[in-house]
C-alpha cells in the first residue's frame, strides 16, 4: 500500500470569504470528518500545490493518508475534491478518518490481467473493460491497492460482472450488498468484425 501524507493546520474561520482569503495564499480548505464518535470536524488548511502533487498519483485516491495535522498524526482517506474547472486548484477537500474497527466505503481500480494467455486472445478475440473502478466496504486493514480480474480462462464471447472478480478476505462490493440485479457488466470478449 501506498504512503501518502498531507501536511494540513486547523483553521478557525469558516465561509465563503475565508475560504477564498486561503485560496489567494496557496491554501486549500477542507475538512477532516468521521471515526471515532467523540471526534468533532475539524476544518483544516493544507498547501494546494502539495496537493495537486498528490493528486496526480492514482493510487492517492484509492489509499489510507496520513494527515499530519497541527502536529499529529491521523488516518484518512479522500471523500470528496472540488476541482477549479480551468486552473490547476483544488477548491476544497474532504477527508473522513478512518478507524481499525469501523468498515469505510472507497472505490478502488480494477486491473484485467492474462488476456493473452486466455483461449479468447488464442482466437483472435478482443477484450474491452466496461470499468476500471469498483465502490467496495472494508475496514481500513483490508484495503487492497487494486481488484485483480484473472482473464486467463476466459472463452469467446464471454461478458464479466462484478460477481466475476475474486476479493481478498474482509472486502465487499458496495452493489453487490444490495442484492438483486445489482451485479453490473465490467468488460466483455469479442470477435473483431471478419474474424467470425
Amino acid at each position: 500500500m501506498s504512503n501518502f501524507e498531507v501536511n494540513a493546520v486547523a483553521r478557525e474561520d469558516e465561509g465563503k470569504g475565508a475560504s477564498r482569503r486561503l485560496r489567494r495564499t496557496g491554501l486549500v480548505p477542507g475538512i477532516v470528518y468521521g471515526g471515532d464518535k467523540r471526534k468533532k470536524p475539524t476544518a483544516i488548511a493544507m498547501p494546494n500545490n502539495e496537493l495537486i502533487k498528490l493528486l496526480a498519483d492514482d493510487a492517492f485516491y484509492s489509499s489510507i493518508v496520513t494527515l499530519k495535522l497541527d502536529g499529529k498524526d491521523e488516518q484518512v482517506i479522500l471523500k470528496d475534491l472540488q476541482r477549479h474547472p480551468a486552473k490547476p486548484v483544488v477548491l476544497h477537500a474532504d477527508f473522513q478518518r478512518v478507524t481499525k474497527s469501523s468498515p469505510i466505503k472507497i472505490t478502488v481500480p480494477v486491473e484485467f490481467i492474462n488476456f493473452e494467455k486466455s483461449p479468447a486472445s488464442k482466437a483472435a478475440c478482443k477484450f474491452a473493460s466496461e470499468k476500471n473502478t469498483v465502490e467496495i466496504l472494508c475496514l481500513a486493514t483490508d484495503l487492497p491497492d487494486t481488484l485483480v480480474v484473472d482473464l486467463s480462462d476466459c472463452e469467446t464471447d464471454k461478458v464479466l460482472h462484478l460477481s466475476d472478480i475474486t476479493l481478498p478476505a474482509g472486502v465487499e462490493i458496495v452493489s453487490l450488498r444490495r442484492g438483486g440485479d445489482h451485479d453490473q457488466g465490467i468488460g466483455y470478449i469479442y470477435a473483431p468484425r471478419g474474424n467470425k
